[in-house]
């Protein structure tokens, strides 16, 4: 394979700069950051950014779906919607699965296991399984008690290819499913949760340190003294500095005070983006059909709604429909920050959080996952180790 030199483009160096500059990229990885102007040498390929930004591939680490797919729906759905995020400026996800113990769900989460392991549109280190250790049902979770063996069943059936699993700190015997995820090398993320705060510490203790679509299905535990409001999950997790967050960020779900009060109280470098996208996302404004029975209302400044004036739940959320590179650009107008620091939430901060060492950033070593983009944040060219796996037409 010969090697590819991306040049006069503006470097974003998550977290820590924007400069001009050009990255040469070998056997799908970052070979050399250099100043802009040098020669391509023989068997090297040179593409010139045009003064256009070059970024990290966002990484997303809680995805359900996009367009017309849902990943857990099959294999050839899990191909079929990854291949549409190139366009959308993503290279990594872990596609999220909830769990629902009937039939052959532990065939299925394998079978997802195998498919994800050969996709190459984009890089899947592995599942994200979203319960069933919750103890509000929220989207569709299953609650079910704290049970290691189930633990050990999962992790087995997706053979080994679990990355994260969400649970609640309230749910009955969770600190021993907390320690085996630990054991067998899974991030528990805490969600779905109206935890105290003895319930939220014990877990953050345990080694829950990630709260994932925060905020959302987060409610304050029930008021004990009228008047005075209860401390829960999220006091507990603002207050930790082992725990990092993430945040859908559309506007819909979470206000942008609360992803402006997160950054406050933990810096760019605890808050992460996600989309926890599913079925509508990235589409245009319209009506949609769904695997659930009924379809949803899209728009690109709302999130996706349910749409069925027969359903008892017509005109409320269901699920997002945000995309990634759509989160970025909400951060770069809702906040002051640099811009360097708002894009580490969308990729040097989720790949610390999933402990993807080599993604996420621009050094010399790291996978070349990475994104050339529009004023309008567009992407022109995304490649995925090195290999470009979308381009914008003309």
């Amino acid at each position: 394979m010969g090697s590819l030199l991306i040049d006069n483009v503006r470097l974003v160096r998550p977290g820590c700069s924007v400069e001009p500059g050009s990255i040469r990229v070998s056997d799908g990885r970052i070979a050399t950051i250099g100043k802009p102007g040098p020669e391509p040498g023989a068997g090297c390929t040179r593409i010139d950014g045009g003064g256009r930004l070059l970024t990290p591939g966002l990484i997303d680490l809680h995805t359900h779906g996009i367009e017309h797919w849902q990943y857990e729906a099959s294999a050839g759905d899990l191909a079929a919607g990854v291949a549409r995020l190139g366009r959308r400026g993503t290279t990594c996800i872990l596609p999220t699965v909830i769990p629902r113990r009937k039939g052959r769900f532990l065939e299925n989460l394998a079978e997802l296991a195998d498919a994800a392991a050969s996709v190459r549109t984009v890089s899947i280190p592995g599942l994200h399984i979203e319960g069933p250790f919750v103890a509000l049902t929220g989207a569709a979770c299953e609650p079910v008690s704290g049970d290691v063996k189930l633990v050990d069943d999962i992790v087995a059936a997706c053979r080994g290819r679990v990355v994260v699993m969400s649970l609640s700190p309230e749910v009955p015997n969770i600190l021993p499913v907390i320690e085996r995820l630990v054991e067998h090398g899974v991030r528990p993320f805490i969600t779905h949760t109206q935890a105290n705060v003895e319930q939220a510490q014990a877990a953050i203790d345990a080694g829950a340190r990630h709260a994932t679509h925060f905020y959302d299905v987060f409610p304050a535990p029930p008021e004990t003294e009228p008047g005075v409001r209860t401390a829960g999950a999220v006091e507990t997790i603002l207050a930790d500095p082992r725990a990092t967050v993430d945040f859908i960020c559309d506007g819909r779900h979470v206000h942008p005070m609360a992803v402006k009060a997160a950054l406050a109280a933990k810096g760019w470098e605890r808050v992460a983006l996600i989309s926890d996208s599913n079925v509508g996302a990235g589409l245009p404004a319209g009506i949609y059909p769904t695997p659930w029975g009924y379809p949803v209302k899209v728009s690109p400044d709302d999130a996706a709604r349910i749409h069925d004036e027969r359903h008892p739940s017509h005109g409320l959320l269901a699920g997002s429909s945000l995309t990634m590179e759509r989160g970025i650009a909400n951060l770069l107008g809702w906040l002051t920050l640099p811009p360097e620091q708002i894009w580490a939430m969308g990729t040097l901060v989720p790949a610390r959080v999933a402990g993807l060492v080599r993604k996420g950033r621009l050094e010399v070593g790291a996978d070349a996952d990475l994104v050339l983009w529009e004023e309008n944040l567009r992407p022109v060219r995304t490649w995925v180790a090195g290999e470009c796996v979308y381009e914008a037409p003309g």
